[in-house]
């Protein structure tokens, strides 16, 4: 029963939260500070996941293949490639460190 306690108190938090976002003054967002800010939080969102499944197995800091990975998307996207391009390189290079033994 206590899921189900959990789930319910998750709905009524999703639809506070929407609620809370609908009640905003339309002023408010019109601000450029806001804008520009509303602009940088998923982009920062995302490094921050990435970082944290890159960098982490558990409640330990490790450096394995998927570092590697990382590195070599990250040269890739600074080569410009296409986004399915930067996957595919990651995933080669993460596999190739970890059948080496990485």
């Amino acid at each position: 029963m206590n899921v189900w306690i959990a789930i319910g108190l998750t709905v009524l938090g999703c639809y506070a939260v929407k609620l809370a976002g609908l009640l905003v003054p339309a002023g408010a967002l019109e601000r450029p500070l806001v804008r520009k800010l509303s602009a940088l939080i998923p982009v920062a969102l995302l490094a921050a996941l990435t970082a944290q499944q890159t960098f982490s197995t558990g409640s330990a800091l490790v450096v394995d293949a998927r570092a590697a990975g990382l590195v070599a998307a990250g040269g890739a996207l600074l080569l410009r490639a296409p986004f399915l391009l930067v996957v595919a390189v990651a995933v080669v290079v993460t596999a190739g460190v970890r059948a080496l033994g990485g």
